[in-house]
């Protein structure tokens, strides 16, 4: 079987390439289940930043593979979208990076708003284009609202035109738009800038935030008023602080 899923680890962060141009990178069951072990398992390999891109310069990912779909066993295809979800979904994981190097439709746009930080090519675009096929976006499309305004959200949920990576910033969907040949680049450099800082406190920071976006601010503050029980948090601010005062770097 092909490798379709090539993870390339560079330090502290690693980059997953989504290489399956024959079909716009979409994701087959085999490929979720491949990119869902990686994500689950980075953490715990020490590993402080994800860098997801598709392979080519044409799309980042077409979301679900429809072809796929038809011709897999529903209970595959659940079981795979369930361990991807899980992955994603996890306020534990790592902080992940998408590198949107092309077009990034259905559920490929789904996967860069789930992750926490996106950096878009200049050429790239982004669409929900499931209305047209007569679906529902399952991957977190309807959360739009949450992200920009309902009138914008709807545009793009009920027509499924796309918009450019310049109206994406705009919206602040993506951090950055960059030239197509260094977008990668600058996604690990961001993941590396993430890398250098405490890793408890860029997880419970990236937690509350998100806990903040999905659930309420009144929910996060009280749970940030908890974050300071965590000892092994308070032994990693301990120790920033040293560093500050000693004018070193840091050892986390």
């Amino acid at each position: 079987m092909d490798q379709t899923i090539v993870a390339d680890r560079l330090g502290d962060v690693v980059v997953i390439t989504i290489d399956r141009q024959h079909a716009r990178n979409a994701l087959d069951p085999p490929s979720l289940h491949e990119m869902a072990e990686i994500v689950a398992k980075s953490s715990a390999e020490g590993i402080r930043a994800v860098v997801i891109t598709g392979a080519g310069p044409v799309s980042f990912s077409s979301g679900m593979d429809l072809r796929a779909l038809h011709d897999t066993p529903q209970r595959e295809v659940s079981e795979a979208v369930s361990a991807f979800d899980r992955a994603m979904n996890d306020r534990a994981r790592v902080p992940l990076i998408a590198a949107v190097n092309g077009s990034a439709a259905g559920g490929g746009f789904e996967m860069v708003l789930r992750c926490d930080l996106a950096v878009a090519a200049d050429h790239a675009s982004f669409r929900l284009p499931e209305v047209q096929r007569g679906i529902v976006p399952g991957g977190g499309g309807t959360l739009l609202p949450n992200r920009i305004p309902l009138a914008v959200a709807l545009e793009i949920g009920l027509l499924g035109d796309p918009i450019t990576a310049q109206r994406a910033l705009d919206l602040g969907l993506v951090n950055r738009v960059e030239p197509a040949e260094t977008v990668v680049e600058v996604a690990i450099a961001l993941g590396r800038r993430i890398a250098a800082n405490g890793p408890r406190a860029v997880a419970r920071t990236r937690q509350l935030m998100w806990q903040t976006a999905t659930d309420g601010a009144a929910s996060a503050w009280a749970e940030t008023k908890r974050t300071y029980d965590d000892p092994k948090l308070r032994e990693e601010m301990r120790e920033g602080v040293a560093a500050f005062v000693q004018k070193r770097k840091p050892t986390w």
